[in-house]
């Protein structure tokens, strides 16, 4: 080891849509120092407070930038809805949340930090054909030399799996981001969900009855399978038995005449007085005013309608267990391969809109905003709790979190992972610092470690 004396210095940080907090965990950590936190959300300016002894604004449009304090690091998940696949992808011109980009280039462009850490959905660079991708390219670049790569967590040892886009950027006058490339990731360990799993919580969640036996059911369902014949595409237990057109027109563009000669849902008949009646007879997803199907549906219903006619003998028996379950658990999808056992009960499950979704248990789906998507452990017979949360965003160490399973859950869907590190290595003449910033924060999950090395800077 050199005798030459190693300074740490401390970088001053501005955590924006700050959530739970993580860039402040981060980098107070390391001895650097926040001035100045931004958060939307009333309850989580609360929490901030509590879980970090700063006081935290509010809405990031309503301070005035010069009153923020000169800082060294803009550290930033801005709003990830107008860009991800599953909002209205509405992009920068999103009246609630496409502005905020502009605002960090406001703040970059008065106070000139030498760091900017970035980070939103993947989507974000495919979004309007690569055109809101520009944008933002072009505006940091004047100033700024920028990277960036999508990176998931599971490939840095963090048991979620979630694609999210890091963007780096230091300023150019300062030497750019030279000799540094961010990490591929190469885990090469078992993950397994059971590492943040609570032996004995104090609170949780157990599984409705109802709930319970809609996994049953789907259990027989697979039972009747070897794991060779398990559809991977989705299954639509709507279509068993049904024959309405669906190849040119989409129903809603067929007369009624047409729609009373084919069957609906589960192969039942047509039956109604009005044209709206009858496409009450069809699946939900059918009923969409749209001219012609997507390729992708019109795949999902020839595939399902042929998986009904070679297990039409024992499908029969079993659908009628499935009529009366809400639209989205008439779905299903497996996601854990052919060569294993087709048993659900020591899988991850998670109801959502588009199906219950089996997984395995090596890591967790990512999290989501809604609490109607908390993953499931059938084998404890519960749903995850908001401190396995806290652990699966590694932001256990939070003194207190929020006030109920559901703001909880939003707040963790909506954070970046703590362990995403962004190593930074500054060398220069008089400092050398290391600076991990284990970031978690509102904005968007960063899932994975992220390490960035930036080499022989200011040199």
């Amino acid at each position: 080891m050199s005798s030459k004396k190693i300074i740490q210095q401390e970088f001053t940080f501005i955590d924006l849509f700050a959530g739970l907090g993580g860039f402040h965990i981060a980098l107070n950590s390391l001895g650097h120092k926040c001035v100045f936190a931004s958060e939307i959300n009333e309850d989580l300016r609360k929490l901030y407070k509590i879980n970090h002894g700063i006081d935290c604004t509010g809405d990031i449009n309503s301070v005035e930038v010069k009153d923020i304090p000169k800082h060294d690091i803009i550290c930033a998940g801005f709003p990830c809805q107008p860009f991800s696949k599953a909002g209205k992808q509405n992009g920068l011109e999103d009246l609630n949340n496409g502005n905020f980009f502009n605002r960090i280039m406001e703040i970059a462009d008065l106070h000139k930090p030498e760091f900017i850490f970035l980070e939103n959905v993947p989507n974000l660079k495919g979004h309007d054909d690569g055109n809101t991708w520009k944008y933002i390219f072009d505006k940091l670049s004047v100033k700024y030399e920028v990277k960036e790569k999508v990176i998931s967590p599971h490939k840095f040892g963090v048991p979620q799996h979630r694609s999210r886009i890091y963007i780096v950027c230091r300023l150019i006058s300062k030497g750019g981001l030279k000799n540094y490339e961010l990490p591929e990731g190469d885990f090469k360990g078992t993950l397994s969900i059971k590492s943040i799993i609570e032996k004995k919580p104090k609170e949780y969640t157990v599984i409705k009855p109802n709930s319970i036996n809609h996994i049953k059911v789907w259990q027989e369902f697979l039972n009747n399978l070897e794991p060779i014949e398990v559809p991977r595409f989705p299954i639509w237990a709507m279509e068993f038995g049904a024959t309405y057109p669906y190849e040119n027109n989409a129903p809603i563009h067929l007369t009624a005449d047409d729609l009373k000669k084919h069957k609906g849902k589960f192969g039942q008949k047509m039956k109604g007085h009005s044209f709206d009646e009858l496409l009450e007879c069809l699946p939900i997803y059918s009923q969409i005013d749209q001219q012609e199907f997507p390729h992708w549906k019109k795949y999902y219903v020839r595939a399902n309608r042929e998986f009904y006619l070679k297990h039409k003998k024992w499908l029969d028996n079993w659908i009628p267990k499935i009529l009366d379950f809400e639209n989205s658990h008439q779905k299903f999808e497996w996601n854990c391969g052919n060569k294993i056992p087709l048993e659900i009960n020591d899988k991850i499950l998670q109801f959502r809109p588009s199906g219950i979704r089996v997984k395995m248990p090596n890591f967790s789906p990512a999290l989501v905003l809604t609490s109607t998507q908390i993953p499931i452990f059938p084998w404890l017979g519960r749903y995850m709790t908001p401190r396995e949360a806290s652990k699966l965003q590694c932001m256990e160490e939070l003194k207190e979190l929020p006030s109920t399973t559901a703001k909880a859950f939003r707040a963790f869907g909506n954070a970046v992972n703590s362990k995403n590190n962004y190593g930074v290595t500054l060398k220069g003449r008089a400092f050398r610092s290391n600076l991990f910033v284990r970031s978690s924060q509102k904005g968007f999950p960063l899932q994975s470690l992220t390490q960035i090395n930036l080499n022989k800077l200011a040199a």
